[in-house]
């Protein structure tokens, strides 16, 4: 009876008890249970994920992210990668109804012997889907009334969601250290690689993160507790956690997959074009794919060109004075697509881009525009230019004394030789006879010097190179050399497509959608060319000239049809080269920050090496292809100095010379007044 009576009384009061925790837990609901947040959005997990940025060859530059995030749905998840993180956050997750009862029971005694001084560690109960309700809802706060709602979210979520919809939500939101959320983001952040790819050591290390995401010293140790708490929960035999904690975690330097520094120059310049365009959030969260123009290949080129010569000039120069700096960058002639750039020695010390910020003085650069306007007035390259001193010349009330830089006079001399081998002199006549607004307007035409100079600031000094540009609008300029005279813009971005892989912006494939009408789809009109052709490709051909035998000798490059043009300014404070092949172009540009003279021995042929260095590589697997000729051009033999036929002077160097219809070489007589004997002044 004393045993019946005992049960009795255990059972009326184990009846009070759940009918009090009971009572408590509907107290709680109602308490904390009618304000909640809206859960069910979930159903429709749209997180923001960064934005990726990817070079032409399909190899990832950069991500763009406030937190770094890679969505992926669950059935894209490796099936171990899943069991890692239920052994070690939640082994209960796909039977328990949101909360874990034993857990929490187990948790109250080690926390309550904790409390009354034994050794045991203080344990939590928090289940997946509480850590899911916490982290889309809710604070970190360790207070009862968080944990309730949590509970009760829990719960909530187990009744309206899948657990595998659960799992994803927790998959993709947790945050795992190296400002990455996700398991995708997480994978590719250590170990540079896809989820799929993930090994078993791999995904085990990923699941000992949450517990304490930043802190990596003793990695193996936890990657190792993970793998024996999947042998525990028979997810992997032991035999294979032995395998897997024999594999090294080869984790990326810093615990970041950052670009290579090589493209960072080029990936800013995108950053901030973008960020203009669609906006700080639409960049950061929107998950978008943005296909580039570079080339790796050409940009590491490009990059290494670059730093041998500005290395090699710098070598010697105190560690605390300025430090030469540089830019190149590579395009299509025809599209515009930027294939390199690189803006300066180092991205690190100055994210400034001196490829398209930098606005510096051209020096002679600008020569190819002036003589393009004059073989658009009917010169031809062989027509004769006095290149003599220019005495008592005034300009802006001020004496100028216009020389050459070898301070030479060479008499007549043809307007080829005097571009190929760069002559100020005659340049300033030939500027004198076509007139300023004239040789001025060429260069903004093709959009080298803006278009808005007034009038007043109109003068010969202007025609020779003084006024500013950069080197961007510099090639693009003269891009249009070889591309038929059409005006072009930079292109930097081929196609982007949003988180979806629907394409927002540009157009990964030249097909055109035909409208519902069945009308042949409306295609933009090109641009007017800028120049004729025959003229363009004079100026091609003398620029051609001016790499094979001129200045720009030390930007040849073996096997390959190359023109272009060096410029150096006053006192050697800047120095230019701009060359192209038929199908590429590059230009070069050094000098310091704040303009000062690079010193004795300096000159454009530093920028014509880094020229010739980049298209050796660009151009190795390449064969030669010249520049293409328009109809109604004809060659003829002459004599590089005077311009007359080789069959009448055939005495010195013998060129090819290209004439358009009614051009023809100099006569004999013309020539005998040329003073083959070079005039010796530097008085004007």
């Amino acid at each position: 009876m004393k045993i019946k009576k005992a049960l009795h009384t255990f059972i009326n009061i184990l009846f009070w008890c759940i009918v009090a925790v009971i009572a408590g837990l509907a107290v709680l609901v109602l308490i904390y249970g009618h304000d909640l947040p809206d859960y069910k959005k979930l159903a429709t997990y749209t997180p923001p994920v960064a934005t990726r940025l990817y070079a032409s060859d399909g190899s990832l530059l950069i991500e763009y992210a406030e937190e770094r995030r890679v969505f992926i749905d669950f059935e894209d998840m490796p099936k171990q990668l899943v069991n890692a993180f239920v052994a070690a956050e939640d082994q209960h997750f796909w039977s328990h109804p949101g909360i874990d009862i034993l857990g929490i029971i187990r948790a109250s005694v080690n926390n309550g012997m904790r409390i009354l001084g034994f050794n045991t560690k203080f344990t939590g109960a928090s289940t997946i889907t509480q850590q899911v309700a916490k982290n889309f809802f809710l604070t970190s706060d360790r207070t009862i009334s968080r944990k309730v709602k949590e509970a009760i979210l829990a719960l909530r979520l187990e009744r309206s969601f899948s657990k595998e919809h659960i799992m994803t939500l927790y998959l993709n939101e947790i945050f795992l250290g190296a400002r990455a959320y996700g398991v995708g983001s997480a994978a590719l952040m250590y170990f540079n690689k896809p989820v799929k790819d993930l090994t078993l050591s791999e995904c085990a290390f990923l699941a000992s993160l949450p517990k304490a995401p930043n802190d990596r010293n003793r990695a193996e140790d936890r990657r190792n507790y993970v793998l024996r708490r999947m042998v525990d929960d028979r997810y992997i035999t032991k035999q294979e956690a032995v395998a897997a904690m024999a594999e090294p975690l080869n984790i990326n330097s810093g615990f970041t997959a950052q670009m290579e520094m090589d493209f960072q120059y080029f990936a800013e310049d995108v950053r901030r074009k973008l960020l203009d365009k669609i906006g700080r959030d639409t960049l950061y969260n929107g998950g978008l794919y943005i296909k580039t123009t570079i080339v790796p290949e050409y940009q590491r080129a490009a990059a290494a060109a670059l730093a041998k010569e500005l290395d090699a000039f710098n070598k010697n120069k105190p560690e605390n004075a300025p430090k030469l700096q540089g830019a190149i960058i590579a395009m299509n002639p025809h599209t515009g697509r930027v294939l390199a750039m690189t803006g300066g020695r180092s991205f690190v010390e100055s994210s400034f881009n001196r490829a398209t910020q930098a606005y510096r003085q051209i020096g002679s650069t600008i020569k190819p525009f002036v003589y393009l306007s004059a073989l658009e007035k009917g010169y031809s390259p062989e027509s004769l230019i006095l290149d003599a001193p220019i005495v008592g010349w005034r300009e802006n009330n001020k004496e100028w004394k216009p020389e050459n830089y070898d301070r030479k006079f060479l008499g007549n001399i043809p307007l080829r030789f005097s571009l190929e081998t760069s002559r100020n002199v005659p340049t300033v006549r030939l500027v004198e006879q076509i007139g300023v607004p004239t040789a001025i307007e060429t260069a903004q035409r093709f959009g080298v010097y803006p278009k808005d100079i007034k009038s007043s600031q109109l003068n010969e000094s202007l025609a020779l190179g003084s006024g500013e540009t950069t080197l961007e609008k510099l090639v693009l300029g003269y891009s249009a050399f070889i591309n038929g005279g059409r005006v072009i813009k930079p292109k930097m971005i081929d196609y982007i497509e949003d988180r979806y892989g629907k394409v927002i912006d540009g157009a990964p494939s030249v097909q055109i959608d035909w409208d519902e009408s069945l009308l042949p789809p409306v295609t933009e009109e090109k641009s007017e060319p800028l120049s004729d052709a025959q003229s363009l490709y004079q100026i091609v051909s003398i620029l051609q000239g001016a790499v094979e035998r001129g200045t720009g000798k030390q930007a040849r490059v073996y096997g390959h049809t190359i023109a272009g043009k060096t410029g150096t300014t006053n006192q050697v404070k800047d120095v230019w080269f701009v060359g192209f092949s038929k199908d590429l172009i590059a230009g070069v540009y050094l000098g310091y920050d704040i303009p000062k003279p690079l010193g004795p021995g300096a000159g454009s042929h530093m920028a014509a090496r880094v020229f010739a260095d980049f298209m050796k590589v660009a151009l190795e697997n390449e064969s030669n292809q010249p520049f293409p000729v328009p109809d109604g051009m004809t060659f003829m033999r002459v004599n590089r100095n005077n311009g007359v036929a080789a069959v009448q002077d055939p005495s010195g160097v013998i060129i090819n010379e290209v004439f358009k219809p009614g051009q023809k070489p100099n006569p004999l007589q013309t020539s005998e007044k040329h003073n083959t004997k070079p005039m010796v002044g530097g008085i004007f």
